[in-house]
């Protein structure tokens, strides 16, 4: 009776000592970095804890197999077996500390090891450890071994801010845990036990030594042999901590801004194609200047999802506003928006691809446009006004068309558009005088490999098809119309005619080089520039983002598939073609009228710009000329610099002004009545 007294007296002291405990506060094991994974769970961006901890989320399945042999060797073997306490181990342990006066073994499990990390107390005594022991044991009824073993990989520390195998593999070996060298797991094996004593980036030598009595006790226990042990021990320790994956980093930061809630950010990105376009454009923008930057954006043309996302060249460069996302900003397009003219133009029967136009001196009102090499090609083809990117043409044809029924068409189709307040669209637009995003302007050209329609991109692998969203822009035959002449556009010095169709731009003042291209699976968007929208030059979309779009096509790695023709296309020559459309017809009423004369003032430099040419760092021989423009006044115009005159080839109203030195300059323009305009510029 006595011996029953007394074991029911045990039972309920440690019932009331469970009582005593509280509810489990799973707390801790709950909170984990956010992170930002790829279309294949790739990490492509984590982030702190809000207690500055890397703590990534991760499966026991998603973790190298020799690494929990060896951890369930050094740690527990019999993990799989008890419940919570393994109490062979405890009366070993017990016996060991009572013959030899020391701890010559542990008995504490993995389960009490998560007991401990979900609850930390600094206290080491039998009270502590017989909470480990009733907490472990809530823990085994609680969860299964799988989970309690998630628990484990993912709290357990491994030096400073480091919790969690994954978080590890990544500071020590810059990789998941998926595949770690005997030497590498058997180091995170080891840090847990003492972690800020044995953290490789201060004290590799305790490191190594940990690390190898990991290997040891996996040798003895039969896990490794000695060939490998002797193998793993001869890899070094790192000595530092490497960074954490920085990925799509601007949309990253978007999408967890969007739902600040969830942890796991599930993306449409191809990290490695990522990678491979963010690497192109590092390495481009170092031959063009401290402050200039590329954005590139890939789509998958049937589904709208994007593939790789590149803001900026540099993410974390301060010279080039590397943590503006430029793919989203809003710049001007040049000429990369004429083939939205022309496609209107072909749906409205104003023209064909051969249809023949005039390219020669015209003047709307006060504005007289010109061609990008200051010539006229006199008649030409509507397909080769487009390859060529003549603006005469357009412009004739947008007249026709109507800049307003642009703008209404391209905002139908889902592109955001930035128009100065309160200005009526004129016929300037489709020669870049607007704003669009890149990510829009991708958006757009996708239509000419859609039969004409849009649908909207997107970046999350969880949001709904978007197929149900489509935007018409034009019918199927005026996007395949537009879509067969730009694959016939000139390439750039590294690409290969009739490889993929596209268009490039260069807006006003070299502020903004375009370059997009696409075939029936995807269209990628380019642009370059400086982020404070400063002119560049040189900065020509055929020389500078043309390149950089051939070369991004390139590392998709798969070939171009041409634009299927549809049906009802009309195959023709200028000379065969229906009278109608044989020549633009003079009597389409033009939607905007010639305005007045407008007054002499010089569109750039703006009156007070500081301008970068490099005079200071290369001299006025290495940096290249100012460009200087003028709108309205009467031509002929005479352009001075501090009362010199600039010698010009002509005397239309751009010219070239070669500085002789940095510092302020005034800039002058005279036109044939005499009428004046000044600015102040400095120079540097």
């Amino acid at each position: 009776m006595v011996g029953i007294a007394a074991v029911g007296g045990a039972l309920a002291g440690a019932r009331a000592f469970m009582d005593g405990l509280g509810p489990l506060d799973l707390t801790a094991a709950e909170h984990r970095s956010t992170i930002v994974v790829d279309r294949d769970g790739r990490l492509l961006r984590p982030f702190v804890t809000v207690d500055g901890r890397w703590r990534l989320p991760l499966d026991p399945s998603d973790v190298d197999a020799d690494y929990l042999k060896l951890l369930y060797a050094y740690e527990d073997d019999r993990f799989r077996q008890h419940g919570g306490v393994d109490w062979r181990a405890m009366g070993r342990a017990v016996v060991q500390f009572a013959t030899s006066g020391r701890v010559v073994s542990g008995a504490s499990t993995l389960t009490m090891q998560v007991a401990r990390l979900i609850e930390p107390r600094d206290e080491r005594n039998v009270a502590a450890k017989l909470r480990q022991i009733a907490r472990a044991s809530e823990l085994e009824r609680r969860f299964s071994k799988d989970q309690i073993l998630a628990i484990y990989l993912r709290l357990a520390p491994e030096g400073g801010n480091i919790e969690g195998i994954r978080a590890a593999s990544y500071a020590y070996f810059g990789k998941e845990p998926r595949r770690l060298s005997h030497a590498e797991a058997a180091l995170l094996v080891a840090l847990p036990q003492s972690p800020e004593l044995r953290r490789p980036d201060r004290r590799p030598d305790l490191a190594r030594r940990a690390r190898d009595r990991v290997l040891d006790r996996a040798l003895a226990k039969g896990v490794l042999t000695a060939a490998e042990v002797a193998r793993a021990k001869a890899e070094p320790v790192p000595t530092g901590r490497q960074p954490f994956p920085v990925h799509a980093p601007h949309l990253s930061e978007q999408l967890v801004a969007e739902r600040p809630e969830e942890r796991v950010h599930r993306t449409t990105i191809d990290a490695r194609l990522q990678t491979s376009l963010e690497a192109l454009a590092s390495a481009r923008v170092q031959s063009l200047g401290p402050k200039v930057s590329v954005a590139i954006v890939v789509v998958d043309n049937a589904t709208g999802e994007v593939h790789a996302h590149v803001g900026g060249a540099d993410y974390f460069a301060t010279e080039r506003a590397g943590s503006v996302d430029l793919a989203r900003a809003f710049r001007s397009p040049g000429s990369a928006l004429k083939p939205f003219i022309y496609a209107l133009a072909f749906e409205n029967g104003i023209a064909h691809p051969e249809t023949v136009l005039e390219d020669r001196p015209a003047r709307y009102g006060a504005w007289a446009p010109e061609n990008f090499d200051q010539s006229f090609h006199g008649t030409v083809t509507a397909r080769r006004a487009l390859q060529n990117s003549l603006n005469v043409p357009a412009v004739e044809l947008l007249g026709a068309v109507g800049p307003a029924r642009l703008i209404a068409r391209l905002k139908s189709a889902g592109a955001e558009i930035e128009m100065p307040r309160e200005a009526a669209p004129g016929l300037a637009v489709g020669l870049g005088g607007l704003g669009i995003r890149l990510v829009d302007a991708a958006r757009l050209y996708t239509a000419f490999a859609r039969g004409g329609e849009t649908i909207p991109l997107t970046w999350r692998r969880d949001e709904p098809g978007p197929e149900t969203q489509r935007n018409r822009f034009v019918d199927p035959v005026s996007a395949w119309y537009v879509a067969d002449i730009l694959k016939g556009a000139p390439p750039p010095t590294n690409g290969t005619q009739g490889l993929i169709a596209f268009k490039t731009g260069t807006s006003y003042g070299y502020r903004d080089a375009w370059a997009v291209g696409f075939d029936k699976r995807w269209t990628i968007a380019v642009w370059v520039g400086r982020p404070d929208g400063a002119p560049v030059v040189g900065l020509v979309g055929r020389l500078v983002a043309a390149p950089i779009l051939f070369d991004a096509y390139a590392r998709i790695g798969t070939p171009p598939e041409t634009v299927p023709q549809p049906r009802d296309t009309l195959v023709a020559t200028s000379t065969t073609l229906p009278p109608p459309l044989r020549h633009l017809r003079r009597d389409i009423p033009k939607t905007v009228s010639a305005a007045t004369e407008a007054a002499l003032a010089i569109s750039f430099p703006p009156d007070g710009a500081r301008i970068d040419l490099g005079l200071a760092r290369f001299g006025p021989e290495v940096a290249g000329p100012l460009a200087l423009k003028a709108l309205g006044g009467v031509p002929p115009l005479v352009w001075m610099v501090n009362g010199v005159p600039v010698t010009t080839a002509d005397s239309r109203r751009t010219a070239f002004w070669q500085p002789d030195g940095a510092g302020y300059s005034q800039v002058s323009v005279i036109d044939a009545r005499g009428s004046t305009a000044s600015v102040r510029v400095r120079l540097d």
